[in-house]
């Protein structure tokens, strides 16, 4: 760390050109006490990366040699790894949370740093040895079950996803640049990022909850950095910068580059330019004629650098636009930008160094060319960027510390496949439940276990130096334990009074087709066939009331061949108090009476058709009343004949023979008295009807009055 009053020593190393500054820290100040700029002798760096160390370090060694004529021996160094070098990404992932319980901090910390892993890997691209740095990410959205959301914590749903984006500085450049800073005999005093340090001398902590972009206008790229909710959320780069211009003016006026480079920055502060072409002619030009003719040109680049701040903030404008660098001279550039991104004018402007406070500079210039060099200065001082050493799973992790660095960080940086860390889960079963289909999922893994240092800890939890970290991957899931009664709706059990006596109905399972019980646990595969207790018939079937359900079913004959039905003979059910039909719903609670029919004989059913199976008449004969009866009517059932006290059955099958109604005469009494002829008589007997003489053959009629007469014997 360097201290008070001690020279600071510091470089920015550009695309175009390096910079050196001496700078010294007094009591309530830094004082800036000498600045030297000068250009690569050749093309020596690309977009921020050190492609030809030789080159770059012949460079810093220049500046610092006439630096230490001047300030004495120079040996540490602030430097800072270029913006332009940073790769933004963005990524998403979705992930199924079916069945989990409610969403924590954690899962969604573990659902993000899957996404960043992602994003990590497309930075990559095809070298997935290529290591980068996760200087920052933010979140651009939550999704659940498809739908935008706020916050995924203590959320429910079927599918969870996230977007990030995600910034990332490629090892390599890291590596180049202190293999520069060594050829240069110098050591790495303090390291840090060209925006971050630009960002911390304009911005300060205070103002960081802002939405501000910053945007470093150099030669051959534009950097933007981005703040919200007090932190750095996002870093990006424009490969078009003041080169544009300056090839722009190049062509229209016919200029060598460097003439036009000379005559861009005239128009900043000039009503008018002096230039001279390529054929030799000199020209004087109003500025606003030339502005006119590279209007274009301008705003192209402001289009550019707006459409990267909209990307990386989440396609929102932001409160406010701050330019740097030489580039941010390029006349109505902040203009043409606020215009772009729908600001008012005010709110997009160049801030120079005279915009950092505690800084003074002795009689030297103060554009925006000098905030960066000055920041890598002051951003060494306050908040130098150090290499972290932490443990992971036993294997050594040194990373950029461009932010306060968590567990996760460490994990990422490490390789750990985020996604693979949770417990998968349990693998499901299929069953079949009354014909359909069902997949029972497994049980939701478990989140993995951290350790730091030996204590449990979370994704977030900041780590310092020789921290040690232990991941363990969660548990998987189990297959599930799933009983036939967890499939079924709370109440299927009913309770009834049935002739006032309190029954239990439970539904009817069988499992594979054998009988089984709602405690039984299921297996891939079962089939399960529930038979619910819906009607009255279903209750009496399962209590085993067979005869019941028999005789409340209509009673029916088949008289010759006719089907023939008695409702008389049917039997009754009564659902509290009201009659009902066997196929009635039975409820919870319900009084069932079951009232059984009389059975039937066959004098009883012919009697309800109104049909007779004998006649009979009641006369008198020789003084004593005689009942006489002839059969009617002939009824068998399978052949067998019937009489009229037999009993008959739902279903018979009977035959009926009606005869042909013939009378009643003299010689039918005979089949129902005796006859004792008298022993004192002789010759033939009369036959009398109602004291008239009659003959065997002669009709009678109820209430006849019939009589045999004998002839006396006289005795002398």
């Amino acid at each position: 760390m360097v201290k008070k009053n001690q020279k600071i020593f510091a470089l920015d190393i550009g695309t175009r050109s390096v910079v050196g500054i001496i700078m010294e820290e007094m009591d309530d100040h830094f004082q800036v006490s000498d600045i030297l700029i000068e250009e690569h002798r050749e093309r020596a760096m690309l977009d921020g990366q050190i492609h030809d160390v030789p080159a770059v370090a012949a460079v810093i060694t220049s500046i610092k040699s006439r630096l230490e004529d001047a300030h004495g021996p120079l040996r540490k160094v602030c430097v800072a790894a270029a913006g332009r070098a940073l790769r933004t990404e963005t990524a998403s992932i979705t992930s199924s949370i079916k069945g989990k319980p409610l969403l924590k901090k954690d899962d969604v910390l573990h659902l993000e740093f899957g996404a960043v892993q992602e994003a990590q890997a497309k930075a990559a691209g095809d070298d997935a040895g290529h290591h980068y740095y996760c200087v920052g990410y933010s979140v651009l959205y939550y999704r659940l079950d498809g739908e935008e959301i706020g916050s995924l914590i203590d959320q429910q749903g079927d599918e969870a996803s996230v977007e990030i984006i995600a910034t990332f500085l490629p090892r390599v450049v890291v590596d180049s640049l202190l293999a520069a800073l060594q050829r240069s005999g110098l050591e790495l005093e303090a390291l840090t990022l060209e925006p971050i340090a630009a960002i911390n001398v304009l911005i300060p902590q205070s103002m960081r909850r802002l939405n501000v972009a910053l945007v470093d206008v150099g030669a051959g790229t534009s950097d933007v950095a981005l703040t919200n909710h007090g932190t750095v959320t996002a870093y990006g780069m424009v490969p078009t910068a003041g080169d544009e211009i300056t090839e722009a003016l190049s062509r229209e006026l016919l200029l060598d580059f460097p003439l036009a480079e000379k005559a861009k920055r005239q128009l900043h502060d000039s009503p008018s330019i002096e230039v001279t072409d390529i054929l030799g002619f000199e020209t004087v030009i109003p500025s606003d004629e030339v502005l006119r003719r590279i209007g274009a040109s301008i705003e192209r680049l402001a289009k550019e650098i707006s459409d990267e701040i909209l990307r990386l903030n989440n396609m929102k404008a932001p409160q406010a636009v701050m330019l740097v660098g030489g580039g941010s001279l390029t006349p109505g550039l902040p203009t043409k930008l606020a215009s772009v991104l729908g600001l008012p004018e005010n709110r997009a402007a160049v801030r120079g160094v005279e915009a950092i406070q505690r800084v003074k500079l002795q009689g030297m210039l103060k554009g925006p060319e000098l905030v960066t060099p000055i920041g890598i200065a002051i951003a060494a001082r306050e908040t130098p960027v150090q290499y972290v050493t932490v443990d992971v799973n036993g294997h050594a992790v040194r990373m950029f510390e461009v932010k306060n660095l968590t567990v996760g960080d460490c994990i990422l940086s490490a390789g750990v496949k985020v996604q693979e860390l949770h417990g998968k889960p349990g693998k499901a079963i299929s069953v079949t439940v009354n014909g359909q289909t069902l997949s029972l999922p497994g049980s939701p893994g478990e989140p993995p276990s951290l350790f730091k240092n030996d204590q449990a800890c979370s994704f977030d939890e900041g780590v310092g130096n020789q921290d040690r970290l232990l991941v363990e991957k969660g548990r998987d899931g189990d297959e599930p334990v799933v009983t036939i009664g967890e499939l079924m709706d709370e109440g299927t059990g009913k309770r009834v009074y049935l002739q006032e006596r309190e029954l239990i109905l439970e539904p009817g399972i069988m499992l594979n087709g054998v009988p089984s019980g709602k405690e039984t646990v299921l297996k891939d595969g079962d089939i399960v066939d529930i038979t619910f207790i819906e009607t009255i018939a279903d209750a009496l079937s399962q209590l085993g009331y067979h005869d019941w359900i028999s005789s409340l079913r209509p009673f029916h004959l088949s008289l010759n061949g006719k089907e023939t039905y008695f409702p008389a003979f049917n039997g009754k059910m009564l659902r509290n108090g009201q009659e009902v039909k066997p196929t009635a719903m039975v409820h919870h609670l319900d009084r069932l009476t079951f009232e059984a029919p009389a059975q039937p004989t066959l004098g009883l059913l012919l009697n309800k058709k109104k049909m007779l199976l004998t006649k009979s008449i009641t006369i008198s004969f020789n003084g004593e009343d005689v009942t006489l009866e002839k059969v009617f009517t002939t009824v068998k059932r399978n052949g067998a004949e019937l009489s009229g006290e037999d009993l008959v059955f739902s279903g018979d099958e009977l035959t009926v023979q009606e005869s042909e109604g013939s009378p009643f005469i003299f010689q039918d009494v005979f089949n129902f008295v005796e006859i004792d002829m008298p022993t004192n008589t002789r010759g033939s007997f009369l036959l009398l009807r109602n004291k008239l003489e009659t003959t065997f053959f002669d009709e009678i009629r109820d209430g006849d009055l019939l009589e045999i007469v004998w002839p006396e014997i006289k005795v002398r």
